[in-house]
């Protein structure tokens, strides 16, 4: 270990800085955010430089490095262009045993800045020695992503605990054990969800009534296939599940990201094939919530857009189980970019209408006339099946049957296929198509040839005016 991690307590220390220009500007921006009383050292300062010092944030000493500005000082950053002049700081901090940083110069550093993950009051650090600084920077990048950004404020209120579970629970296992329930559980997502004295009142329940605790449900949207478009947010919430109910739509690299000592539960509803009832998934919600268990329903696409994610949750709000949404990329606009097609354009779209092509029975069906209108999309989920019908009511409604559509088969998956015609030919095109599939009518479907992206078109074999683009691409 060439450098031993420490965290310094800069704040009102006095810190010197040579040099005033962009890389210096950098050093001190970060002094500032630890509260350092920063002394600067330059010939002349630059725009920011000069702005903290109008503002009375730094002072600046002089224009010339002098030995004796080193009295006093508890730190030395050197940020010039000037080798000379860094050697000679260099040397003299060393001599008076001050703790010295020339930057991009690890020779002489007897400390380094290391890429920093900011949740105050938790923060991580990143460091190479100073030997690979954009592999640090590119660490950090990843470690941003997958911190949630209440963590600092999860830290600070269990700081504010800590006596309180000390004298509760007198063993170290104890309070490990309790700490580690609450950072993974309900108190920290009423944290993330800015519900802060809910949080409290959950911390307090786990300590003194731990015995009382019912478990929760979140509701988790994964996106419409690719495992890239899960959100950071579900990551961590199918990351931290004690059991995962899922659809049929989700795929299996999704899966994969389950933690690996999670239940997972098959709640999958196809078309033609074994489904379970939607009163059986509630009834499991419930029932494994009461159990203590956290749970996670995990949806394709959005759960509040055609996933019955509302009528869940209105279950578990009668049973007074404590929920929260984490909202996904819905198929409509996934599967549309990843195909080429924009759902809205100033020229051919001026409006983007989502529709299920599976109503629940006895209710009223579709506004044809309405939907027959031109210059909008429509993005038709779970339509294959009624394309005929679909097709049919368009036409007879006014919607010409030269319109543009584009029927959208495992949208944004390594085997994405596009099959693209004009209206009257949609039932044709739609009982080609794998499944899911999504059906796009409208005249942006035509950009589909000139904006497509994803993936590697390997036939284009036009056939009684149809054409069909799969998609393949390799995702090592």
């Amino acid at each position: 270990m060439d450098y031993l991690p420490i965290f310094a307590d800069l704040k009102h220390r006095p810190v010197l800085v040579v040099g005033g220009g962009e890389i210096a500007a950098r050093k001190i921006g970060l002094l500032l955010s630890a509260g350092a009383e920063v002394f600067v050292v330059a010939k002349s300062l630059g725009n920011e430089v000069s702005q903290w010092h109008l503002t009375q944030r730094i002072h600046w000493l002089a224009q010339s490095f002098e030995v004796s500005q080193l009295d006093d000082i508890f730190l030395v950053v050197a940020a010039t262009n000037d080798s000379t002049l860094n050697a000679r700081v260099f040397q003299a901090a060393n001599q008076r045993r001050r703790l010295i940083n020339i930057v991009d110069d690890p020779a002489r550093c007897s400390f380094i800045f290391p890429s920093i993950i900011d949740r105050s009051p938790l923060v991580v650090a990143v460091s190479s020695g100073g030997k690979a600084p954009v592999l640090a920077r590119l660490l950090r990048e990843k470690l941003e992503a997958l911190l949630p950004t209440s963590l600092g404020k999860v830290a600070q209120i269990a700081g504010n605990w800590r006596g309180q579970v000390k004298q509760h629970l007198k063993t170290l296992g104890e309070r490990r054990g309790f700490w580690e329930r609450v950072f993974t559980g309900r108190f920290a997502a009423l944290v993330a969800a800015n519900r802060i004295d809910d949080a409290e009142k959950e911390l307090e329940q786990q300590l003194y009534h731990a015995d009382e605790r019912t478990g929760d449900v979140t509701l988790v949207g994964a996106g419409p296939g690719d495992a890239g478009l899960l959100t950071l947010r579900g990551l961590q919430a199918i990351q931290q599940a004690d059991v995962v109910l899922h659809d049929a739509l989700v795929t299996e690299e999704i899966l994969e990201l389950v933690r690996r000592d999670a239940q997972l539960i098959s709640v999958g509803k196809r078309a033609g094939a074994h489904s379970v009832a939607q009163e059986e998934t509630n009834r499991l919600l419930v029932e494994l919530a009461q159990q203590g268990k956290k749970v996670v329903r995990l949806k394709g696409g959005d759960p509040f857009i055609f996933g019955r994610g509302g009528e869940e949750l209105e279950v578990l709000a009668d049973a007074g189980i404590p929920f929260q949404v984490v909202p996904g990329i819905t198929a409509a606009a996934g599967v549309t970019a990843y195909a080429g097609i924009p759902l809205t354009h100033r020229d051919r779209a001026q409006s983007v209408t989502f529709i299920t092509g599976h109503c629940k029975p006895g209710t009223d069906g579709l506004n044809w006339s309405q939907l027959a209108q031109g210059h909008q999309t429509l993005a038709i989920y779970m339509g294959t099946v009624k394309a005929s019908e679909i097709q049919q009511q368009l036409i007879r409604h006014g919607r010409a049957a030269s319109t543009p559509i584009a029927v959208i088969g495992r949208g944004t998956r390594a085997d994405q296929q596009v099959l693209s015609g004009t209206l009257q030919q949609l039932d044709e095109l739609a009982k080609q198509a794998p499944t899911p599939a999504l059906l796009v009518i409208g005249e942006v479907a035509a950009l589909h040839h000139k904006l497509k992206w994803f993936g590697e078109s390997v036939s284009q074999t036009p056939q009684d005016n149809l054409t069909l683009w799969p998609s393949v691409v390799n995702l090592a």
